[in-house]
């Protein structure tokens, strides 16, 4: 298990929590701060040549490391030998804050859960339509019942699958029925330059005012519907004609 906003978030103890009490045996393996929007990088902090991790306390009494390193690499290190056995779920969030739209390829969470399927585990990103510059307290406990009903599909589902679940920030006896939805255009916010000079590019993130696209996870999420989207690795897609002539 693991996340992009760091190991001390709040939907992370909860994601234990609830895959803990699904049965599922949990390590506990995040950042040690915050990695929003690393997508898959595989960067990290090395110590002659070893990424640094620490041991923490338990979380929902499953063992706890804090790695200096992004989400997808902590996965890499899980599944190519540092945990014995190799997991066959990684679980990544919650993320506070939707995961929507074709704006997930920058996911930290959603890269942890694609770099799962790549190495032939099965991955899900889970995260809750916190809004951008939210102050009310979230509602993480909404996510339990969402998550109790898909963990029995990935567990079923085929090596490599990975999904994405994105749940409502509000109560969740107000939440509508889990509906599965393709991706959005784009996401739920967006990054405008706001001021540049010779000390650099300064950024700012805004909500998109773009509308959403009906039936698409976004829409469906504004409108209090869980949505579940399968998500599919990096593949080849039909490549250009060449020119006549063109090398070989």
């Amino acid at each position: 298990m693991t996340n992009d906003d760091g190991i001390d978030s709040p939907g992370l103890a909860m994601l234990a929590d609830v895959a803990a009490g699904a049965g599922l045996d949990v390590v506990v393996a995040a950042p040690d701060r915050q990695y929003s929007g690393a997508s898959a990088a595989v960067t990290a902090v090395q110590e002659q040549g070893r990424t640094v991790t620490e041991e923490r306390p338990t979380l929902a009494g499953a063992p706890a490391h804090a790695v200096r390193a992004a989400p997808a690499h902590i996965v890499v290190l899980a599944l190519g030998g540092w945990l014995d056995p190799p997991p066959e779920l990684v679980l990544s969030g919650i993320n506070r804050g939707a995961n929507v739209g074709r704006a997930i390829l920058h996911s930290g969470t959603v890269g942890a859960a694609l770099t799962a399927g790549q190495f032939g585990a099965r991955g899900l990103a889970v995260s809750l339509d916190v809004p951008l510059g939210g102050t009310e307290p979230e509602h993480w406990d909404a996510v339990r019942e969402h998550v109790g009903t898909v963990l029995p599909l990935l567990r079923d589902a085929a090596a490599g699958s990975t999904y994405s679940l994105n749940v409502p920030d509000r109560p969740a006896d107000e939440h509508r029925e889990l509906r599965t939805a393709p991706l959005d255009a784009e996401g739920t916010v967006r990054t405008l330059v706001e001021e540049s000079g010779v000390d650099g590019v300064l950024l700012r993130e805004v909500g998109t005012d773009r509308p959403a696209e009906p039936g698409a996870d976004r829409a469906l999420l504004a409108a209090g519907h869980p949505t579940l989207t399968a998500l599919g690795g990096l593949r080849e897609v039909t490549p250009p004609a060449l020119p006549v002539g063109a090398a070989r």
